[in-house]
């Protein structure tokens, strides 16, 4: 897929969605809205129009919002409320700092309205495909399979975010409006009956997006389901996952630290194409450092973390020095700004794979020294010796702490270890002063209380 096929597709997307009624064009780009819009009757006619839909999602995606990568994403808003960043932005940001949230937040608005808006784009997709003519067989349980991935991906974060939410399964408004917050187990349940479907349809290569890893395929399922287990400490499962994707060496592989990030690098198992005029990957452009900080840096909890030798501090750790201070900054992307597209936005990749079995290994406690194996082959990479721990308890903060120096800076991985392995009160209570519990939830937005009458708010706020 070129850039240019999928600004063309991102066109017709956002079209789809004028007609819809839900955006206007240029809250996606600035670009006059092309001639031949679309009506929403003509979207699933026929295979190139459905594709260019689904695809338009990942666009939009990349663009807008939560799965950004920008100022706006749960990369920077989630690290900000763990222990990554040194903010230098607004009040707003304060908030997620400080761990002191409050239901008007815009950037908090902003994550929900993302994350329910894909929903909303994912339902109507699974819904047009069900009834549409004039489309191969294939393409329609590609498509499917990728529309049912993306809302699981959505109502991943969206639980693990918000706790108990709405579980939205159509397009009906008057449905989704008065639909109560779901238990998170159920949402769970969803995620995974949804991932495993999607592991039916989608294809088990990248042949259907021309060899370019931007939009998911079985292994994205089988990744993210991976991951899902282990959340829900399911630890079979969990491994049982992870080795699949792990042992399809044909399309997976480690690379040096350099090339981890690079499009289509053979670690990458789903990445989102850039779409800025440009630049490379908002991530880039928002960390990398080349004035003093107006936003964001790398906090000490990050640097510190890392062992003597480890070399991701030398080759995924940027400075920054203005002669009389010194910052540091996430730089596990090179590209700050650059009209030649060489990395794309890393969404789901290997080395979390191996983390992810290492940890349910250990969990186990039935394979110690293949748990051991796993972390060993992340920290080779890294240029470390061999682990010393060698029974549950020390593989398990082992792991732990290389999740932290190895996912740094992505997705809100920090974040979400902190809460889900129950160590936050203990860490953040420690780093932060104002620290309390209920923060291990973000507060329901305002205007979802507001237009929702069965909605509640969480605990705390």
């Amino acid at each position: 897929m070129t850039r240019a096929s999928s600004n063309t597709k991102l066109s017709i997307f956002i079209c789809s969605l004028l007609s819809m009624g839900f955006f206007s064009c240029k809250k996606f780009v600035e670009i006059p809205p092309p001639q031949n819009q679309l009506q929403t009757a003509n979207v699933f006619t026929n295979d190139a129009t459905a594709t260019a839909t689904v695809t338009g999602m990942y666009a939009n995606m990349f663009i807008n919002g939560f799965a950004s990568g920008n100022s706006q994403s749960i990369t920077l808003l989630s690290g900000l409320s763990a222990d990554e960043y040194i903010n230098f932005g607004g009040s707003g940001y304060i908030e997620f700092v400080n761990n002191n949230l409050s239901a008007t937040n815009l950037a908090l608005g902003g994550i929900w309205n993302g994350l329910y808006q894909t929903i909303y784009a994912s339902n109507a997709t699974m819904e047009g495909l069900k009834g549409a003519k004039g489309m191969s067989d294939s393409v329609r349980q590609q498509l499917t399979g990728e529309a049912t991935f993306i809302r699981a991906f959505c109502y991943f974060y969206a639980t693990n975010l918000f706790g108990d939410v709405p579980l939205n399964l159509t397009t009906n408004y008057q449905t989704n409006a008065a639909t109560s917050r779901t238990p998170s187990s159920l949402v769970y349940n969803q995620i995974v009956a949804d991932l495993t479907d999607a592991q039916s349809k989608l294809s088990s290569d990248f042949s259907y997006s021309n060899g370019e890893r931007v939009r998911p395929n079985k292994w994205a399922a089988t990744s993210l389901l991976a991951r899902v287990y282990l959340y829900q400490q399911k630890w079979d499962s969990a491994e049982a996952q992870s080795t699949a994707v792990i042992n399809n060496s044909t399309l997976f592989g480690l690379t040096g630290l350099d090339s981890v990030f690079l499009a289509n690098s053979s670690e990458a198992i789903w990445q989102l194409l850039p779409l800025s005029p440009g630049n490379n990957t908002n991530e880039g452009q928002m960390f990398i450092l080349t004035a003093p900080p107006t936003l964001v840096a790398l906090s000490s909890y990050v640097t510190n973390a890392f062992e003597l030798g480890d070399s991701r501090l030398d080759h995924w750790v940027g400075n920054f020095s203005n002669g009389s201070n010194n910052w540091n900054f996430p730089y596990k992307y090179k590209v700050h700004a650059g009209s030649v597209l060489t990395e794309y936005s890393m969404v789901l990749r290997l080395a979390e794979q191996y983390l992810i079995r290492a940890e349910a290994r250990a969990e186990l406690n039935t394979n110690i020294l293949g748990a051991q194996n796993d972390l060993n082959i992340i920290r080779t990479r890294a240029g470390l010796p061999n682990t010393s721990a060698n029974d549950q308890t020390s593989l398990l903060s082992a792991i732990a702490h290389e999740r932290q120096v190895e996912l740094f800076s992505e997705w809100g991985h920090r974040w979400l270890d902190l809460i889900r392995t129950g160590q936050a009160d203990a860490i953040l209570g420690t780093e932060k002063p104002g620290w309390k519990a209920t923060a291990k939830l973000y507060p329901i937005p305002a205007q979802e209380i507001q237009n929702n009458p069965k909605s509640t708010q969480n605990a705390g706020y």
